[in-house]
Formats: structure tokens, C-alpha cells, sequence
């Protein structure tokens, strides 16, 4: 992709005399070009993963957003543009997007590009179905139907139901629907009268916002999503949230819903579920994991006991996009109790989910998810874990902290250039400032660490302005912004993260 109006290989098609008319399935027996412009933009994909695998080229070619409007030609038009036209649309919008699998992108909890889980994808696109019904999905329902299974036993729910969901906000939002469906049925029908009191969710202070997002959606209201204080580990303080319960049930509300997080987005710190369990089951309060980062360190045997006891929750969140690295998006819910799904969403529409139907109904999905339409988001993961097993996800979780580790090693060696906000991080997350030279000894107080706030940002832009590198940053509370590496790519390397380290230094030594 070094010049993206390069896209000419040897063609046997002329694409430029070639519409979409001339293509399926508006035209009749018009295999040649069809294949011909498929293998065009095929050829590009497998050219940006050449790229996006090259150490040796960029992670991305930045541009300002105005800049970038006059690069690339956002317009659609009245009349239709040749096929060549769009293969070079094509090869422009990878050439200038951002390459997520690239080795020295450390940016999101997605990184990486599993090339199984992908061809999983592409077979999707192609077979173009929804996940409403067995009837226009039999195989890719039963799929789904075995894998979230095998999820909910590697949980500890034997029982029970699940369904994938378009991210884990969704995911959690799920869970709320569901513990209200469950504890107050007769909400879904007669709306927030039905109440008797005020309902109140607790989230721990570090945890996804989708929690107080659910709230204002359920009509709650965010007011009353309780943010439970951390350690200063960030952890959930059991000890608070029961403190916090009591207050509730004094004012006259009611607790209903306790969210505890394992696998928190910046610091990867895992609540601790036993004693929270213990608080749920006293004040009869759902308990929710939303183990949407932390769920693949249950395929771990030497990580697995970070989410020890989480059996004992009502639902579990848990992303495959993420540390399993199965492409965007692929997001799970899983319920202890089974039929609860259905039971909370059911609409009865007689125009899509008959109950005659000549198979299983039961195998029907679409009358148990808020929407109707559902993306097939199963292939990718099942095809993934097919071709890996048991064993090879196990080694996949393994390498992911071994790199951590690694990392964490080389910021002690490199002295005084680093600073960990976090020692010892619980997950894959590696929270730091890089400390440029004229900081290195100066006293590591409040004054130093506004100061490094300060110029994170800056050492950002430096990172994306140069292509060579990308690893967020953010504030914490009353932490100013820091760095925080994710290492979710199976493809990292040791080599990959002494890169990281050192070109930290080399573009902001003199900061």
C-alpha cells in the first residue's frame, strides 16, 4: 500500500468500463468480472496485512481531520462511479486507516488481527444471514447454540442461557434488564409505576461507564448508579458497598443490581467476587460479572483463579474480542437461570417467530434480544477456537502475560526513564509515565506527576505524528493522565516491546 493509486495487477477485466450493473446478482452469468473485482479488493486486504504484519512500516499515516477531508473524497454522488474507481476507494481507506494489528499498536483492549478468526468473517460477510431464526441460519445457530455452552461451563453455569450481543455495554445492559425482569416482573408490562420503591445499581468507581449508561437507559437515572470506592489497587471495597446498600435501604430505595467488574479498563484490576457474592445473597441483590476484558483468563489455568467463584453470579459479560483477539465485535451474556432471556424480551411476533414451525422453535433467537436483526458474530469465534483448541487458547492467555511480564521487567532495567502508576498490575494493563530527561531527578512529587500529565499528551502526539507507535493514555480519578499499554496481541514479541520502551525515549527524551 506504499502508493494507493497503485491497485493495477494483471487484470483480466477492465473495471473501468465495469458498474455494479454488470455484476451479481444484477447481472446474469457474470462471473468474470464479479471474481475479478472481488480479487481486486481481496488483493488489498491481503496487502494491508503484509503491511500491518511489517515491523517496518508504520502503524498509521496521520492527518488532521480537515486535512484528511481533502485526501480522501467522502462524496457520494447521483450518478454511479466505475468499479476501478472503487477498488481505489478501496485501497485509499485502508492506506490512511490506523493498523490495529500492527505489533507496536498497544492503543485498545482489541489489538491484533487473528488471520483464522478473519477468513470466519469474510465467509460471514458472505453468507450475509441473520441470527433471528434456525430457519435462514440452521448451522450458525447451532453453533452458537454449543460454543455459548461451553462458555457457560467454563464459567460454572450448567444450566442457563446466553446470547451474543453488539458489545459489552449491550452485554451489561442485559443484565439489568434481566435482574429487573427477574425480581420485578411486573415492570416489563406496566412500566416504572409497577415499582414499589426507587431501584439503586452499584458499580465499583473504576468501572465501565455502560453500568451508569444501563441506569439512564432503564430510566433509573444515573443518580441512582451508586459508584462504590476502590483500593488502591483498584479494587472494589466490599466493606463500602455494604455501607453503601444500608444507606440505600434507610433513604427507602431499593438495592437491586451490584456490577463487579473483573478485568477494570484501565488498571485491569478484578474486583473480588466472593465477599461481593456474600453482600449480594445477605441483602438479596443481583450479581452481575462483567468479565467483558478479564473472561479469557478463565482459559488459563495459571490465570483462572483471578475470577475464582465466579459461578456464583446471576450473569456474566465476557468480550472473545478481547483477550481471546476474535475480530470486532463479538461480545457474550450468559444467565445462571435459563428462559430468563426470553422471558425478558419476548414480544410474541407472530410475523417471524411462529410457534408451528415444522423443527425446534427453541432454537429460534430472535424473540429473546432486544433487536430484531442480529449480526452472525459466532463463525469468526467459533472457526478461532476450532483451529486453536482448548490447549492453543491456553498458550494464547499465557504468551499475552508472559509479554506483560516481559514489559514489566524491561520498564525496572531502563531505571529512572519510567515510573508505574501501578506495580504488579492483576491483567495485561501496564499503567506508567515515561519520565523525560529533566525530570528523571527531580522528587517524584505532587508538582513531577502534574508535570507528566502534562506532557503524556504530548509524547502521544509525537507517537501518532511519527507513524511508529500507539499506546493510550487517561486520567484516573485524581491520577493526571498516564500511560496505559494493552498487550492483547498474540503477534507481540520481546522485540516489539524493547522497541516500545526505547522509542518512548526517543521521542520523549527531550520533553
Amino acid at each position: 500500500m506504499q502508493n494507493c493509486n497503485n491497485t493495477n495487477s494483471a487484470n483480466l477485466v477492465d473495471l473501468s468500463n465495469i458498474y455494479y450493473t454488470d455484476i451479481f446478482p444484477i447481472k446474469e452469468n457474470s462471473s468474470l468480472s464479479t471474481r475479478e473485482f472481488l480479487q481486486r479488493v481481496i488483493d488489498i486486504c491481503l496487502e494491508f496485512i503484509d503491511e500491518s504484519n511489517d515491523r517496518s512500516r508504520p502503524i498509521l499515516r496521520y492527518n488532521d481531520p480537515d486535512e484528511m477531508k481533502t485526501k480522501f473524497n467522502f462524496n457520494i454522488g447521483k450518478e454511479p462511479i466505475n468499479l476501478e474507481q472503487i477498488v481505489h476507494d478501496c485501497a485509499q481507506a485502508l492506506y490512511y486507516q490506523v493498523r490495529t494489528a500492527h505489533p507496536h499498536y498497544f492503543n485498545q483492549l482489541s489489538c491484533g488481527l487473528d488471520i483464522v478468526s478473519l477468513a470466519g468473517e469474510w465467509l460471514t460477510a458472505a453468507a450475509n444471514t441473520n441470527m433471528f431464526t434456525y430457519e435462514i441460519a440452521p448451522v450458525f445457530i447451532l453453533m452458537e447454540h454449543e460454543v455459548l455452552k461451553k462458555m457457560r461451563h467454563i464459567i460454572g453455569f450448567y444450566d442457563g442461557d446466553s446470547i451474543l450481543a453488539p458489545g459489552g455495554a449491550i452485554s451489561n445492559l442485559y443484565a439489568v434488564i434481566a435482574a429487573r425482569q427477574k425480581m420485578f416482573p411486573e415492570y416489563k408490562s406496566k412500566g416504572l409505576r409497577a415499582l414499589p420503591q426507587q431501584l439503586v445499581l452499584f458499580t465499583s468507581e473504576h468501572s465501565h461507564y455502560s453500568i451508569k449508561s444501563a441506569g439512564a437507559v432503564c430510566g433509573f437515572g444515573t443518580d441512582n448508579v451508586i459508584e462504590v470506592p476502590c483500593d488502591e489497587r483498584g479494587k472494589m471495597i466490599p466493606s463500602e458497598l455494604e455501607k453503601l446498600v444500608k444507606i440505600q435501604y434507610e433513604m427507602g430505595n431499593r438495592p437491586y443490581f451490584v456490577n463487579c467488574t473483573c478485568g477494570t479498563t484501565v488498571l485491569g484490576a478484578f474486583d473480588p467476587i466472593n465477599p461481593i457474592a456474600d453482600i449480594c445473597d445477605k441483602y438479596n441483590l443481583w450479581l452481575h460479572v462483567d468479565a467483558a476484558w478479564g473472561g479469557g483468563l478463565l482459559l488459563s489455568s495459571k490465570q483462572r483463579h483471578k475470577l475464582d467463584h465466579i459461578e456464583r453470579a446471576q450473569s456474566v459479560t465476557w468480550n472473545p474480542h478481547k483477550l481471546m483477539g476474535t475480530l470486532l465485535q463479538c461480545s457474550t451474556i450468559h444467565f445462571k437461570q435459563d428462559g430468563l432471556l426470553l422471558e425478558t424480551n419476548e414480544m410474541c411476533a407472530d410475523y417471524l417467530f411462529q410457534q408451528d414451525k415444522h423443527y425446534d422453535t427453541s432454537y429460534d433467537t430472535g424473540d429473546k434480544v432486544i433487536q430484531c436483526g442480529r449480526h452472525n458474530d459466532i463463525f469468526k469465534l467459533w472457526i478461532m477456537w476450532r483451529s486453536k483448541g482448548d490447549k492453543g487458547y491456553e498458550r494464547h492467555i499465557d504468551h499475552l502475560f508472559e509479554m506483560r511480564d516481559y514489559m514489566l521487567k524491561g520498564i525496572k532495567a531502563r531505571g529512572d526513564k519510567f515510573h508505574m502508576v501501578l506495580e504488579n498490575p492483576e491483567c495485561v494493563n501496564v499503567s506508567f509515565w515515561y519520565i523525560p530527561s529533566r525530570l528523571r531527578n527531580v522528587p517524584h512529587d505532587d508538582e513531577r506527576i502534574k508535570e507528566l500529565g502534562r506532557i503524556t499528551p504530548i509524547l502521544k502526539a509525537r507517537m501518532m505524528q511519527k507513524g511508529t507507535l500507539m499506546i493510550s493514555y487517561q486520567p484516573l480519578g485524581d491520577i493526571p493522565n498516564f500511560f496505559r499499554n494493552i498487550i492483547s496481541n498474540s503477534g507481540v514479541q520481546k522485540k516489539d516491546v524493547d522497541f516500545l520502551l526505547d522509542e518512548l525515549d526517543r521521542l520523549g527524551h527531550d520533553l
